[in-house]
């Protein structure tokens, strides 16, 4: 039982070094003048608008620019994760 307890301890302190390395990497996406820039943590850091942009079209062009840099985050942040041999005891191929 007390091995189980230090496989978790080690476990979790491996996820929070991930954790803290996943944190400090940035995904920037522009895209039709709205640049945005998305941490490790998957949190939107920065969020630039052009300001010649027409104020019609500018909600959905945030809204695409900001899920496509998540969505560029998340793969990235998984290739990192990977590449730092990932969590052991889960299949992450």
């Amino acid at each position: 039982m007390f091995n189980k307890l230090k496989q978790f301890k080690d476990l979790r302190s491996q996820a929070k070094t991930m954790q803290n390395v996943l944190a400090s990497e940035a995904v920037t996406v522009s895209k039709g003048g709205i640049t945005a820039v998305v941490n490790g943590n998957m949190k939107l850091v920065s969020l630039t608008i052009n300001e010649d942009l027409a104020k019609d079209s500018l909600e959905g062009m945030i809204v695409e620019c900001v899920n496509e840099a998540l969505k560029k985050a998340q793969y990235v942040m998984a290739e990192k994760v990977k590449s730092m041999g990932g969590f052991p005891g889960l299949n992450m191929s």
